[in-house]
């Protein structure tokens, strides 16, 4: 029994979808989001919610991630969604060039720059410590920020890196002298 499958999606007005074989399109103010669905569940509408329903109990492990699925799509096109990234560090730093790249001074020996995806917009905060990557696609948002987390993730010895917003770190301790 899914029940995150069986939570009906509310369906604000302004938002269509369009479910063309194995892909549901959906559109809203901010965009235009495609999602591929599993074969074997349909969307249906009642009364301004979208179901999630499957054919049979085969389907049963993939009902709550499609009704997952869409409903970001939904949430997407409607907020966005978005990600802190906070940057620690003597010297560390991220500034905006142009509107599509995102450039880096992280303590090697050059800058990084990093290309921004399509439908990705960052905004650096005028300290130059914390970049926020926003969009309409879910996945793309988490996959751009866990990118530009790998170009220098947070030491476990001293916590100097590119870390979450929300992120908890355990600081180790370092080497004792000799007795």
């Amino acid at each position: 029994m899914s029940r995150i499958g069986k939570k009906p999606i509310p369906l604000p007005s302004g938002v269509k979808y369009s479910v063309q074989g194995n892909t549901v399109v959906v559109e809203g103010p901010k965009g235009k989001v495609e999602q591929s669905i599993p074969a074997g569940i349909k969307l249906e509408t009642k009364d301004g919610h979208v179901h999630a329903v499957r054919e049979d109990d085969s389907q049963a492990a993939i009902h709550g991630l499609t009704r997952a699925l869409v409903s970001n799509a939904i949430e997407g096109v409607t907020k966005g969604w978005s990600k802190d990234l906070d940057i620690v560090g003597i010297g560390f730093r991220a500034e905006l060039k142009g509107k599509n790249t995102v450039v880096f001074t992280l303590g090697y020996s050059h800058q990084i720059e990093f290309p921004l995806p399509t439908g990705i917009t960052a905004v650096v905060d005028p300290k130059q410590t914390r970049v926020t990557i926003s969009g309409i696609d879910r996945q793309k948002v988490g996959q751009v920020a866990a990118d530009m987390r790998a170009l220098r993730k947070p030491d476990p010895y001293k916590n100097k890196g590119v870390r979450y917003a929300d992120e908890k770190l355990k600081k180790k301790v370092g080497k004792t002298g000799a007795k």
